[in-house]
Parts: C-alpha cells; sequence; structure tokens
C-alpha cells in the first residue's frame, strides 16, 4: 500500500504520481466542493488511481468514492458500519496505544501509525521501535506515515508496515 496526501486539486502532479498511489484528499480549512472532487475522482478513475476523502465518510459514499480517511483527532465511534461496506476502505491516523485502539473500534481497515521519523510539524516521532511495538498491539494492517523520504525509505523494510504514505516524499519526486 501507498499513499499520498493532497489539500489541493493540480491535475499535473496526480498525473504524475505512479498508479499504485491511493490519493487522500484532505483540506481542513474550507468545505469540500463536491464539484471539485468529482473532477478529481473522474481524473483519478480515468488514471486507475484509487481515492479517499478526509473526514467526511457519508460524502464520500454519496460519491461513491474508494473510502474515506478518518484523522486522528476524530474520536467519533460511529463509523463502523461503514468498514463493512463493499469495496469501500475506511483509513484512519493515530499516534499513539490509545489511538490505535478508538481507531480499532472505528472499524478502520487500515491504520496510519506516525510520525516514524521526524517531521517539520513533529520532532518527536515514535522511531522504529516503538513503530514496531505499537503496530503489534492490533491485528489492523498498518501504514508508516510520517517523514519518509529518500534517505530513510529503505529503513521501511525493517519495520511492520504494509505500507507507507507520505506527503513530501511523493510530492518531491515530481
Amino acid at each position: 500500500y501507498m499513499f499520498t496526501f493532497i489539500s489541493n486539486f493540480k491535475k499535473e502532479e496526480i498525473l504524475n504520481l505512479n498508479k499504485n498511489i491511493g490519493i487522500i484528499f484532505r483540506n481542513y480549512e474550507q468545505k469540500y466542493n463536491k464539484d471539485k472532487i468529482l473532477e478529481l475522482k473522474k481524473l483519478c478513475k480515468l488514471h486507475n488511481k484509487k481515492l479517499y476523502l478526509a473526514n467526511d465518510i457519508k460524502l464520500s459514499i454519496n460519491l461513491s468514492l474508494d473510502g474515506a480517511y478518518i484523522p486522528s483527532f476524530n474520536k467519533n465511534l460511529n463509523f463502523k458500519k461503514y468498514s463493512k461496506k463493499k469495496n469501500f476502505l475506511l483509513l484512519g491516523s493515530a499516534h499513539n496505544y490509545n489511538e490505535i485502539r478508538i481507531k480499532e473500534k472505528q472499524g478502520v481497515n487500515l491504520i496510519f501509525l506516525s510520525p516514524l521519523f521526524k517531521t517539520k510539524n513533529y520532532k518527536k516521532n515514535l522511531g522504529i521501535i516503538k513503530f514496531n511495538i505499537l503496530s503489534q498491539i492490533t491485528n489492523k494492517k498498518i501504514i508508516a506515515l510520517g517523514g519518509i523520504n529518500k534517505k530513510n525509505i529503505n529503513k521501511l523494510k525493517i519495520t511492520n508496515a504494509h505500507g507507507y504514505s507520505g506527503i513530501s516524499y511523493f510530492s518531491n519526486r515530481l
């Protein structure tokens, strides 16, 4: 599994991404524009890319997207019914033991555990050992997130991650 986060719809950036990379559209600063999301969905379908919408499961379902992403700050437990929906992947992020348990109760299919490495926003990272310990407390598949770059990408091989996600890693490769 590979995922990237975008907050703006830039056609050229999406077209430059490998088709195996799922796109998580998240913009917490403004209300989602359905027409823009439908335009993005059309582009993703045309180029065989999966599209997930952050923090709005109902809109994700109404627009027939591939799934939704529940950020760590969203503690609502009313999502489990959506995790059983056919061809719909529920993603969620966690930073610690308690948040992993919340994501399990929410019924997410994949847990994004972060930050694995230091980032601009998070100076305190999990590191490989703590990441591996936390990933063993759940039977959910874990996606590594946070600080992944060209210098440390090979270190993912010694984690229990089933995939990875990034923002700058994929955008810096364009």
